[in-house]
C-alpha cells in the first residue's frame, strides 16, 4: 500500500506505575491487529494534547492518573486507513496512573496488560517506540 501524504498527527499515553522492583507500563492490545500498543488517538478540539492522551489512556485502557503536560518523545507509524497507509507522527505523554477500573469504555475491545519497560518495548512494533519505553527503564 501506498504512504499518503499529507502525514496525520496523533497523541499517545504511556501508562506507567511504581513497584517495588522498578516502573511498570500499560499496553492495550490494538481493535484491528491486536498487536501491543500505547493507547492513542487523534488530538480533541477541545482539549490540549496532554488531556487527549489521558483520555485515550481511560477510553483504551481504563486508567487515569497524572498526566505530564511536557511530551517525553514522539514515534511515527503508518496507520490503514480506507485502503491506503496515512504517515502518523504520535506525540507521546508520561500517565502516572492513580486508578485503574474494572471496566471501561472499549473494554471488550481490547486486552491490556503491564509490562516491564524492557519486555514493552519487546512487545511494540514501533522502533522508535520501543526506545521510548526502554528509556522508562533508567
Amino acid at each position: 500500500m501506498p504512504i499518503v501524504e499529507p502525514k496525520g498527527s496523533q497523541v499517545a499515553a504511556i501508562p506507567f506505575r511504581r513497584t517495588g522492583s522498578g516502573v511498570e507500563v500499560l499496553l492495550v492490545t490494538s481493535r484491528e491487529t491486536h498487536r501491543w500498543v500505547v493507547p492513542k488517538g487523534w488530538p480533541w478540539a477541545d482539549r490540549g494534547p496532554h488531556e487527549a492522551a489521558a483520555a485515550e489512556a481511560w477510553e483504551e485502557a481504563g486508567v487515569r492518573g497524572k498526566v505530564q503536560k511536557k511530551p517525553v518523545g514522539c514515534f511515527h507509524y503508518g496507520k490503514r486507513r480506507k485502503g491506503d497507509v496515512l504517515a502518523v507522527e504520535v506525540t507521546v505523554f508520561l500517565l502516572d496512573v492513580h486508578e485503574e477500573a474494572a471496566h471501561w469504555p472499549e473494554e471488550g475491545e481490547r486486552q491490556r496488560a503491564w509490562f516491564d519497560p524492557a519486555s514493552a518495548a519487546e512487545a511494540v512494533a514501533e522502533e522508535e517506540l520501543k526506545d521510548l519505553l526502554r528509556s522508562l527503564a533508567a
